[in-house]
């Protein structure tokens, strides 16, 4: 028989999700594939949080949106 069942491993132990159909003291082979964690679903408002809590520039970005016109726009030269 197989059976896939999802756990979570807490304290040393695989805790199951839900019960399984097999009698007290039965000998099983466990094969352990790890997934990633379900993400929480968030509110907009948690979202908007997050994005608003993000730095406008990182402090060791080469680009700044400072030098933005500079790079597009060099000074005019007339020759």
């Amino acid at each position: 028989m197989t059976i896939t069942i999802e756990a979570v491993y807490e304290q040393g132990v695989l805790r199951l999700s839900q019960p399984i159909p097999l009698a007290e003291g039965t000998h099983v082979e466990v094969t352990v594939i790890a997934t990633e964690a379900k993400p929480k679903n968030k509110t907009p408002k948690e979202i908007l949080a997050e994005i608003a809590a993000m730095p406008l520039e990182a402090s060791n970005d080469e680009f700044s949106g400072r030098d933005h016109d500079r790079i597009l726009y060099p000074p005019y030269s007339a020759t």
